[in-house]
């Protein structure tokens, strides 16, 4: 299963971002009325992210194409084929400026009503700054997956933190795959040869920033998201508290948003998409955005 890919380039701020598109952004045909899906990847990933299939029913990217909907999969600051940013200059609400201009500009140049926002992990946290900040695009809906409320204390993200602030990494992938992915029994051995091909060298400034989103910023700006949200956490997350708790708990913050649907990804690990379950969450995002592109249509 593979729709038609292509790559493009947005320049904000005088800077270079790169973007995988699939669907009709790529050349497909447009199904009617459909929002086009902005995704962005979490830390130690490129867009490629978004194009890992799981099982045989294929990736995110196959999966939104398929149903429709044009797909923009962004290479965040430093990633893949966006250009880099100075280590001080390499915070979230930076990112968050920088791809809310690049996303304004897909939504102008692709055929799609309005936009629905997927993040992942890192890229979750971005979308919710996106998402509670000024846009220059109508934001219809929002998924934020493999990130909540409470960072696991102690664990591998903290590990991380404790890294040297302005170095790069490029962690090697067995490592990777012990945070990333749940028991043996969640995955394919083909899926976790395809994720090597979407680990990416990382800025150690994302890996200090991480374990500090959840009390520093999700409390001030879930308030302010007035878009409906998707989050799922995944059952098996290394880095993330995916009790039922937690996650109510991170629903419970978003105040102002429509209507929350936060749930636990079953038999999965951080990277929820690459799982043979990942599927099951894509179907769940994209039935997600049908109901955030009704509540849309009806509030214009």
């Amino acid at each position: 299963m593979s729709e038609q890919r292509s790559t493009i380039e947005f320049t904000v701020d005088g800077l270079s971002i790169a973007a995988l598109t699939a669907g009709p952004a790529a050349g497909g045909v447009a199904a009617p009325g459909k929002p086009l899906i902005a995704a962005l990847h979490g830390g130690t990933y490129t867009a490629r992210y978004f194009d890992v299939a799981g099982s045989s029913q294929g990736s995110f990217l196959d999966a939104a194409a398929a149903a429709g909907y044009p797909v923009v999969c962004f290479d965040r600051p430093g990633y893949g084929a966006s250009a880099a940013l100075p280590p001080a200059q390499n915070t979230f609400g930076r990112h968050a400026h920088l791809l809310a201009g690049a996303i304004a500009q897909a939504a102008a140049r692709f055929p799609a009503d309005g936009v629905f926002l997927a993040g992942h992990s890192i890229g979750g946290m971005i979308a919710m700054m996106i998402a509670a900040g000024d846009m220059d695009f109508r934001l219809a809906g929002l998924s934020v997956t493999g990130m909540g409320a409470v960072i696991r204390a102690g664990g591998p993200a903290h590990a991380l933190a404790s890294l040297p602030a302005d170095e790069t990494v490029d962690l090697p992938y067995d490592q990777r795959d012990q945070v990333m992915f749940g028991p043996a029994s969640t995955w394919t051995a083909d899926a976790v040869r395809a994720a090597h091909g979407s680990y990416a060298p990382t800025p150690v400034r994302e890996l200090i920033q991480a374990p500090q989103w959840p009390d520093e910023h999700l409390p001030g700006l879930a308030p302010r998201i007035t878009v409906p949200v998707h989050n799922a956490l995944a059952e098996f997350d290394a880095l993330w508290d995916s009790s039922p708790a937690t996650v109510e708990q991170f629903g419970k913050l978003l105040t102002a948003a429509p209507f929350v649907d936060a749930s636990i990804a079953r038999a999965t690990g951080h990277s929820i998409d690459h799982h043979i379950l990942g599927h099951a969450l894509h179907l769940r995002q994209l039935a997600f955005a049908e109901e955030c592109q009704l509540w849309a249509s009806q509030r214009s």
